[in-house]
């Protein structure tokens, strides 16, 4: 059985993303996108949020061909350009995803436990969630996460939009990692029983 593995990077106290919902004032470096790489690659599908998707469908898969960018971002793009991909979400439109309609699957928030459940069973690697945190929140609250990789970057927002939406417990470390020339921590969790 395939596991839901959640991956995202949080500032050292806690947060998400800045007051005004940026993520990408935390410490996103060559180490962050190596490790996101590593998660990709061992990925059967990805599971987004309907944020999460708009943002990262219009740019990853252009990254492939992208003579700019970096070899790892190059990469992660290719995959991107190919990988299957549920998004859960009730205000995607056919409009959204026309480029990928092919390999996306949108899936209604009321149906999304089933259709985890459902893609577990059927998957054939891991499924990865990145950003995404209404989503995976949600999943994690009904017990579907089986694993939580929350690199720790060296900076504290002081405020903004928490990781967490409520309690959570029924962990254990199974990883603790200071990332290859970087100061961030990779924290790998997983769910125990």
């Amino acid at each position: 059985m395939a596991k839901l593995v959640v991956c995202n990077i949080m500032s050292l106290d806690g947060f998400y993303a800045a007051t005004d919902g940026n993520p990408l004032v935390l410490p996103m470096d060559a180490a962050f996108d190596a490790y996101n790489l590593e998660r990709i690659q061992a990925a059967g599908s990805l599971l987004l949020g309907a944020d999460s998707y708009r943002m990262f469908m219009g740019f990853w898969p252009a990254q492939a061909d992208n003579p700019e960018a970096s070899t790892v971002n190059q990469e992660f793009g290719g995959i991107y350009g190919r990988i299957e991909v549920s998004v859960i979400s009730d205000s995607l439109t056919d409009v959204d995803i026309a480029p990928w309609a092919d390999r996306t699957t949108v899936v209604k928030r009321a149906d999304a436990e089933g259709w985890v459940k459902e893609l577990k069973q059927r998957a054939g690697g891991d499924i990865v969630t990145f950003g995404s945190r209404i989503t995976w929140n949600a999943l994690l609250r009904a017990g579907l996460v089986d694993e939580l990789h929350l690199v720790v970057g060296a900076k504290a927002l002081g405020e903004g939009t928490p990781i967490f939406t409520q309690p959570v417990e029924g962990f254990t470390v199974e990883e603790v990692r200071r990332l290859d020339g970087s100061d961030n921590v990779l924290l790998r969790y997983a769910r125990l029983g």
